[in-house]
């Protein structure tokens, strides 16, 4: 929706890339605004603006120059014609209120959680191109919430991606939706925290897979395997994780997807005192100086989803030039030849500092 400057709120997304006087935009699409935004904003003297219904907490964006009964009615409409990031977005919220019943003390209600998440993975599903922009949604504050939805979405679509089954898949976003559900066990103080945790607050942090385990172990809603990755999900490889070390085979498979999923999303996102990494960037890592953390299966899944783009996709590479996708090899997903706007033909597999920063939906 278009919007005045003066009706922006701290929290609102941005719909379309807002362009000063270069060729590329001040302020992206898909950026949450805060206050430094607002500055720039000002600056540039850019007046109008076009934003998402729905603010990265999920709530829907209500104008202060507008009626009740104006916004009541924009409310209706979003629910009549909800699109993927007002879904994203409530389902985070509806998340939220779960994970905040946890602290409480209340047993998981894997029924709500299976309600909240399987629509959100089949609008992605149906257009993977919206996996792109997950990253962009997570705030500092929300960031557990947002990171238990975004896990769950990645679970599963790394899971069809190597060829599991429908119900197979369903418990797999289930297992990433839940697999961080033992940090509602974990102080406030420690999950708030905006400077590095000392090491009796880590150790208290890596306590949360056994109690996401045991706060799950009785539903009969969750097989033994889902079950199994929540307890697994740090796990590595070659026996470098935890809470048990285990190594290569006794780590489920499930285990190993949510935790890659779990990984990829944390390097990408904003989160309390770590800045987030461009999306190919962390799949380089994750591919060569992580080599031996996962199966290569799982590894693989993972770079065939995010490498996936079709013909035509705009990008934008780290060099600072935009282009689109012209070809995709096979067995180098994370590496497309790209056409600049210049006409120049660029073929990132043979540049090494050379990577996409940002995929455009």
């Amino acid at each position: 929706m278009k919007v005045h400057r003066g009706e922006i709120q701290l929290g609102c997304i941005v719909a379309e890339d807002i362009m000063g006087m270069a060729a590329n935009p001040i302020i992206p699409k898909n950026t949450v605004l805060e206050e430094e935004h607002f500055n720039i904003l000002q600056a540039f003297h850019i007046n109008e603006l076009y934003i998402e219904k729905t603010k990265a907490d999920g709530n829907p964006f209500r104008s202060p120059l507008s009626s009740d009964k104006a916004s009541t009615q924009e409310e209706t409409d979003s629910k009549e014609t909800i699109g993927f990031v007002d879904l994203y977005l409530t389902t985070v919220k509806e998340y939220k209120k779960e994970f905040m019943n946890w602290q409480s003390g209340t047993a998981v209600n894997v029924a709500r959680v299976r309600e909240l998440i399987l629509p959100v993975i089949q609008q992605v599903e149906q257009n993977h191109i919206y996996i792109y922009s997950l990253h962009h949604y997570s705030t500092k504050k929300d960031y557990l919430y947002h990171h238990a939805v975004s896990v769950s979405i990645i679970s599963a679509l790394i899971g069809k991606k190597i060829g599991l089954q429908s119900g197979q898949i369903n418990q797999l976003a289930l297992a990433g939706a839940l697999a961080d559900c033992g940090m509602a066990k974990v102080s406030p103080r420690i999950l708030s925290k905006d400077q590095p945790l000392t090491e009796s607050e880590f150790k208290e942090v890596k306590l949360h897979t056994a109690n996401g385990y045991k706060m799950v172990k009785d539903t009969p809603l969750l097989k033994t395997e889902t079950k199994l990755a929540i307890f697994q999900h740090h796990e590595r490889f070659d026996g470098t994780g935890y809470p048990a070390s285990e190594k290569s085979e006794r780590i489920h498979l499930y285990s190993q997807i949510v935790g890659i999923a779990d990984m990829f999303h944390a390097m990408t996102s904003e989160r309390i005192y770590r800045s987030k990494q461009p999306i190919f960037k962390v799949l380089d890592m994750i591919s060569k100086d992580l080599f031996g953390k996962f199966d290569i299966k799982v590894v693989e899944g993972l770079l065939q989803l995010m490498g996936d783009l079709r013909t035509g996709t705009p990008v934008k590479l780290s060099s600072g030039e935009f282009g689109e996708v012209i070809y995709t090899k096979p067995n180098d997903f994370t590496s497309p030849i790209v056409k600049l706007k210049t006409e120049e033909i660029v073929d990132l597999s043979q540049q090494k500092d050379i990577y996409i920063t940002e995929v455009f939906i």
